[in-house]
C-alpha cells in the first residue's frame, strides 16, 4: 500500500479521455492550480505547454490565469491526428500546473471558411505579402473598429461582422484595453489597475473573449492592439503602452498574447505610437520581451500619423508586417508622403515584409474627407510598395458611436454618423470593391513601376499622381489614375496589351482604347473620377 501511494503521488496528473478539434479550430483546455496566489501575472512567471503532433513536430505555448484557481491553455493545432501535451510551470511544486499531460484527436475541418480550409496567415521569409498556411496568398482587408469589441453588445457585434464579411473585409482592428478613446467597456469593466504592479481584471478579458471568437466564426482575422501608445494629445494618461513602465508592459501585452494566441490573429503591438527617437529602444525591448519566444500570430506595429519604422525596424525579428499611419488629410503634404514618401522609396532596400498602411483617411473626419479621397489614398498606398493589403476607417465606427455621443479625448465637433449608418458609406462599400478588384487578380506578383511612366502629372498637380504596377515579366500592368488623364508607359520591348478600365466607386469595368507608337503604350481614362487601367499582355508564350 505504502509503495502505490509513492507511485501515485509522484506520477504526473493525466487529464480525462481524449477530445475532440478541428484542424485549424480551437482547442481550449483548464488546469487547476492547488496553490492561491495572491498575484497571479508576478507569482507564476512561467507556466507553459509543449503540445506534440502524430508526425512528431512539437510547439511550446504560454497558459494563462482566468480567475482563482483556473488556468487555461488554447492551442491552434495544425495537424490532423492525435496530439499530446505536457505542461511547465516555475512553481514545480504546484502538481495543478507542473507536469500534467493529456491528449486530443485533431479531425479535418469540415469548415467552408478560408482561415479554416487554408489555415493560420503566416508569413515567407523574403516576401512582401502574407499568405495562409498552405500557400494561399492573403491580401489584408481591414476594418477599424477600436472601441468595437469594447462598447458592443453580442447583436451589434454580430452585425458588424456580417457586414464585413459581406463586403469582402478578412480583418478587424479592435482594442483589447481601456485607452484614450474609451476609459471602460459596455460594462464599466477595465482590464487591470495599478502602474508599476497592476491587477488583472480577469472578468474583462472573459467577456472580450466572445468577442475575438466571434470574429473567427464569420472567417474573420482579428488584429488586436495590445497596448495602445500615444504619447501626446488629450487623454494618453489613459494609453497603456504610454504610461505603464516597460517590465508591466510587456507582462499585460504576453497575458493577452498567451490568451488569445489560440485564435486566427494578427498582432498589432503598440497602438499611435512613437517607436522611433527617444522611443524606439523601450519598443524594441518590449517586442523582443513579449515576442521573443515566438507565439502563435504575426506581428505589426501601428505609428503614429506620417511615421516611419521600417528602416529602425529593420533588424527586429520579431516584427512581420511594417505598418504605417498616412493620417487623415487630403493635403500636398499627406499625398507626397504617401506617394513620395520613405515607404515608396525604401521598401525594395530593406528586408522584404509586408507594408501596409494601417489608418488612411477615415471617412467623415473632420467633415472634410470624402468617400474619393478614401480611395485615392487607399489605392495610391497600395500602389507604393509591394502590394499587401489595406485598412478602412470611419469616424463613427472606430469610437463606436451611437446617435448624439462625441468621440472621448479626441478633436470632434459633434454631428458624427453613429457607427451602424457608416457602415454603408461609400467609402466603406469601395474599400470591399478594392477588396474584390485585387484579389481578382494575381497581385502578388505586381510591384511599383514607377520608372514606366513617361508623364507625372503628380509633379504638376499634387492629387493628380498617378501610380504604376506590373510583373517582373511585364504580362501584367496597373495604372491608378486618380482624376481623368492620358496615361503614357514606356514599352521598350513592344509588346502587344489587352487593356479595360476598372472603376472604383462603381465598381464596373469598361473598355480601354490602347494605343502603341514609338515604344510607347496610351491609354485615356473616360471616367470622371479615378480609374485603374489594366494591361494584359498578348503574345506571351
Amino acid at each position: 500500500m505504502k509503495s502505490f501511494i509513492a507511485i501515485f503521488l509522484i506520477a504526473p496528473l493525466i487529464l480525462g479521455a481524449a477530445e475532440q478539434v478541428e484542424q485549424w479550430g480551437l482547442y481550449e483546455t483548464t488546469f487547476t492550480s492547488n496553490k492561491t496566489y495572491e498575484n497571479p501575472l508576478y507569482d507564476v512567471r512561467d507556466f507553459k505547454i509543449e503540445f506534440t503532433s502524430r508526425s512528431g513536430r512539437s510547439r511550446t505555448i504560454n497558459g494563462f490565469w482566468d480567475g482563482g484557481d483556473i488556468w487555461k491553455v488554447r492551442f491552434c493545432p495544425d495537424e490532423v491526428g492525435t496530439w499530446t501535451f505536457k505542461t511547465s510551470c516555475s512553481e514545480k511544486d504546484n502538481s495543478g500546473l507542473s507536469g500534467v499531460t493529456g491528449s486530443f484527436e485533431c479531425l479535418k475541418n469540415s469548415s467552408d471558411l478560408m482561415i479554416y480550409q487554408h489555415g493560420a496567415i503566416t508569413r515567407a521569409k523574403g516576401d512582401y505579402h502574407l499568405i495562409y498556411a498552405d500557400g494561399t496568398p492573403f491580401f489584408y482587408v481591414a476594418c477599424t473598429a477600436w472601441n468595437g469589441a469594447l462598447r458592443s453588445n453580442e447583436e451589434e457585434w454580430d452585425y458588424y461582422l456580417q457586414h464585413r464579411k459581406d463586403h469582402f473585409y478578412n480583418v478587424i482592428q479592435f482594442v483589447t484595453t481601456p485607452w484614450r478613446g474609451c476609459e471602460a467597456d459596455r460594462e464599466g469593466q477595465v482590464a487591470f489597475t495599478g502602474s508599476g504592479r497592476i491587477k488583472l481584471n480577469v472578468d474583462f478579458y472573459k467577456r472580450l473573449d466572445g468577442k475575438i471568437r466571434r470574429i473567427n466564426d464569420y472567417g474573420l482575422v482579428a488584429a488586436p492592439v495590445l497596448l495602445w501608445a500615444l504619447p501626446f494629445g488629450d487623454g494618453r494618461h489613459l494609453s497603456p503602452g504610454y504610461y505603464l513602465p516597460q517590465d508591466e508592459a510587456i507582462l499585460l501585452a504576453k497575458y493577452m498574447v498567451a490568451r488569445y494566441g489560440g485564435y486566427h490573429v494578427i498582432w498589432i503591438l503598440g497602438g499611435d505610437g512613437r517607436y522611433i527617437n527617444e522611443y524606439e529602444q523601450r519598443w524594441k525591448n518590449i517586442g523582443r520581451g513579449v515576442f521573443g519566444d515566438n507565439p502563435p500570430g504575426l506581428v505589426a506595429q501601428h505609428p503614429h500619423g506620417r511615421s516611419w519604422i521600417g528602416d529602425a525596424c529593420a533588424d527586429e525579428e520579431w516584427l512581420d508586417i511594417i505598418g504605417y499611419q498616412s493620417s487623415h488629410s487630403n493635403n500636398q503634404a499627406t499625398v507626397d508622403w504617401i506617394n513620395k514618401g520613405p515607404m515608396a522609396q525604401q521598401w525594395d532596400k530593406l528586408p522584404a515584409r509586408p507594408i501596409i498602411n494601417l489608418e488612411p483617411n477615415y471617412e467623415e473626419i473632420r467633415f472634410v474627407i470624402t468617400a474619393q479621397d478614401v480611395r485615392n489614398a487607399s489605392y495610391w498606398s497600395v500602389f507604393a510598395t509591394p502590394m499587401a493589403g489595406i485598412t478602412y476607417g470611419a469616424n463613427g465606427i472606430w469610437p463606436w458611436l451611437y446617435e448624439g455621443e462625441r468621440i472621448l479625448n479626441h478633436r470632434d465637433s459633434g454631428g458624427v454618423t453613429s457607427w451602424r449608418q457608416s457602415l454603408d458609406f461609400p467609402g466603406s462599400i469601395q474599400i470591399g470593391y478594392l477588396s474584390q478588384f485585387i484579389q481578382s487578380l494575381d497581385w502578388w506578383t505586381l510591384k511599383p513601376a514607377p520608372h514606366i511612366l513617361v508623364e507625372q502629372p503628380g509633379d504638376v498637380q499634387f492629387n493628380h499622381f498617378i501610380s504604376v504596377m506590373k510583373t517582373d515579366t511585364d504580362d501584367m500592368i496597373l495604372a491608378y489614375v486618380p482624376q481623368p488623364s492620358i496615361v503614357k508607359l514606356y514599352n521598350p520591348h513592344r509588346y502587344r496589351y489587352a487593356g479595360k478600365w476598372f472603376d472604383p466607386a462603381a465598381n464596373r469595368y469598361g473598355p480601354a482604347d490602347v494605343n502603341t507608337n514609338n515604344g510607347v503604350i496610351s491609354a485615356t481614362s473616360t471616367f470622371e473620377a479615378d480609374a485603374v487601367l489594366i494591361l494584359s499582355r498578348q503574345d506571351v508564350q
